[in-house]
């Protein structure tokens, strides 16, 4: 079995948030999804598993954050393109998302955008081109600088 990542995500609207998930790519994985959690598939090796907030807050005992209002975690994934980050991040903002929540990054080398999802929860949508990034030692990224 591959390593996987499924991240666990509370929403306050289950149907808004899933067709979100759909517009920026993910498909609804049926088989793990019912009236209270939808199953979205980003890639064969990551999964966002949606959770209304009352479903979400039987898996801790902790308050749920309110995404808009606090920074929890930045959520970074690749495209093979810019226009492909494009495309992503302008089809969220047209299903319910918050497109470019803070000023695109153009790098060269890298291209970046960011993303709110209608819960808040943020996203980079990055695109990386290894072979230029390389050539550029002084500004290659390191892993914390990737979803800047």
């Amino acid at each position: 079995m591959p390593k996987m990542i499924f991240v666990n995500l509370p929403v306050k609207d289950l149907a808004a948030a899933t067709r979100f998930y759909e517009a920026i790519g993910c498909e609804k994985n049926e088989q793990f999804s019912d009236h209270r959690s939808s199953s979205m598939i980003w890639s064969d090796t990551i999964t966002f598993q949606l959770l209304g907030n009352d479903y979400f807050a039987t898996f801790t005992p902790k308050k749920i954050a309110d995404a808009k209002a606090t920074s929890e975690v930045l959520i970074a994934l690749s495209r093979d393109s810019r226009e492909d980050v494009d495309a992503t991040v302008n089809a969220g903002g047209s299903a319910g998302g918050d497109a470019d929540i803070r000023e695109r990054q153009d790098m060269g080398f890298m291209y970046n955008r960011c993303l709110a999802d209608p819960d808040g929860h943020t996203f980079e949508f990055i695109w990386l081109d290894m072979s230029a990034a390389s050539d550029t030692s002084d500004q290659q990224p390191t892993s914390s600088s990737v979803g800047r």
